[in-house]
């Protein structure tokens, strides 16, 4: 529980104060125009990160509760809610925003040593996470689609606890063989299962931001000369 009790709670709450501040400096016709994210626009990512987190605030409030929750009805709800609260107003949806980061947080706030133990649905009947995982879950979701946003938060204004932190959790999504080497931060972080693969060298920013499946690959190089190609996460 140490990340939980020290360094993350900090992290989201640097992350949604800055999410917050881009959202209302959005103009009403901004949150039409497209995102790094394929069919989706601003409105789409607003709604979604103001989805996401009642969602798993609502997770962390019945285990506080003792009545255990999904995030999500369904993935079908999920969706549809998604593409509905898209079609809200701006105003709508920066209250809706700021209201749902504020009910996360007082979930997370209100969660004692205990309640931390078990694990949750994402949907009923489907896989399980450990409810640890919870902050993590919020944290990488706040920061990774504030920069997919394109509204002038990027990458490189990622703080250095949140790219060390994505660096190391994302070696539970990476299969590919590889070693990645950040020239701005200590280390190297080593991904996929067995040995070899190219060692991919570059800032941190840059080697998160292609790992989650963006962009391809700009200001990195390989000691192969090519990089694997990372499925979108």
């Amino acid at each position: 529980m140490t990340d939980v009790a020290g360094a993350l709670p900090e992290l989201i709450a640097q992350a949604d104060q800055a999410l917050v501040r881009t959202v209302d400096g959005l103009s009403d016709d901004q949150y039409a125009e497209p995102t790094q994210l394929p069919g989706w626009t601003r409105a789409h990512v607003v709604a979604h990160l103001a989805l996401n987190a009642e969602g798993l605030g609502g997770v962390l409030h019945g285990a506080h509760v003792g009545r255990p929750r999904p995030m999500y009805a369904s993935v079908e709800r999920r969706d549809a809610d998604i593409a509905d609260l898209a079609t809200a107003s701006p105003a709508e949806l920066r209250e809706r925003l700021l209201a749902a980061t504020a009910r996360f947080t007082d979930a997370l706030g209100a969660m004692h040593e205990a309640d931390w133990d078990g694990r949750f649905e994402r949907v009923p009947d489907g896989p399980t996470y450990a409810l640890t995982s919870v902050p993590l879950m919020r944290l990488r979701e706040v920061e990774i689609h504030h920069a997919d946003l394109g509204a002038g938060y990027t990458r490189a204004d990622w703080p250095e606890g949140f790219r060390r932190v994505l660096l190391d959790s994302l070696r539970a999504f990476r299969t590919v063989p590889l070693t990645v080497r950040a020239t701005d931060l200590d280390g190297t972080w080593r991904y996929g299962d067995g040995d070899g693969g190219p060692t991919v060298t570059g800032t941190s920013a840059d080697l998160a931001w292609w790992l989650t499946g963006r962009g391809s690959g700009e200001g990195l190089t390989s000691d192969t000369g090519e990089l694997p190609e990372m499925e979108a996460w």
